[in-house]
């Protein structure tokens, strides 16, 4: 019984040494690099290094209601509130996490970034009883580009965490632009007021809406969006985004 009990602790040390070995090789061959500064990670780091969360540029939208966010959208678009996580500078730690996020698939980005901002805001949604997320869509030539939408990682760790219905097939898009700058370009395409339009059924009436996307810049998509959301009989919007793009 001594001897194969030896044996067993014999082959357990071996697959974990191996294991060790293969995760080394796999960390030479495929480095684990954070999103925000490429630097290589430390082993009990995740996606971003710890200097770069220590340095997250917060915006602190709410604890402030007449914050960047709200005043965007003053006279254009009635919301209940609005909110930012981070500050989106050129070349900092969030364009680089968010160009990964988008552009190499690293939907994991998505999900540590909600789970961050869960934990900041969780009491100020409880209080503002939102009923779903709902995040901006991307029109289905571009999904299928693209293979996933960028903010869906972002909803779904907040959905999990705060307990809100995540919702993406409730606001359509209807108009299919190439890039941003086509979409500048043909401005009239975008104009169009049915860019995107919602699906909603009477079970979607009197509910609370948040809204979310990627970054916020002109505000002209979620302006669009939220007025596709507020045909909903009785319905409330609000607006939360990852990033605000300084100028």
């Amino acid at each position: 019984m001594g001897y194969f009990y030896q044996i067993k602790l014999f082959y357990i040390f071996i697959i974990i040494k191996f294991d060790k070995m293969l995760k080394n090789l796999l960390n030479l061959i495929y480095p684990r690099l954070c999103v925000g500064c490429n630097t290589l990670l430390l082993t009990n780091e995740t996606t971003i290094c710890s200097k770069c969360l220590h340095h997250l540029p917060y915006t602190y939208h709410w604890k402030n209601h007449k914050n960047d966010t709200t005043k965007k959208f003053e006279g254009l678009l009635p919301i209940e509130f609005g909110i930012s996580f981070l500050y989106f500078q050129k070349e900092g730690i969030v364009q680089e996490a968010i160009h990964k996020l988008k552009y190499k698939g690293k939907q994991e980005v998505g999900t540590i970034l909600g789970d961050l901002m869960s934990a900041e805001i969780k009491e100020f949604i409880i209080n503002q009883k939102v009923d779903a997320i709902i995040p901006v869509p991307l029109h289905p030539k571009r999904l299928k580009e693209r293979g996933y939408n960028q903010v869906e990682s972002f909803g779904k760790a907040i959905s999990k965490n705060l307990n809100i219905t995540y919702n993406d097939s409730l606001l359509i898009r209807n108009v299919y632009t190439k890039t941003q700058t086509q979409k500048n370009k043909d401005s009239r395409q975008y104009n169009k007021e049915n860019i995107f339009e919602c699906k909603f059924q009477e079970s979607d009436y009197n509910k609370h809406y948040l809204l979310i996307d990627d970054i916020i810049t002109t505000g002209a998509t979620l302006e669009k969006c939220g007025k596709a959301i507020l045909k909903i009989p009785n319905s409330k919007v609000s607006i939360l985004t990852i990033g605000y793009t300084q100028s």
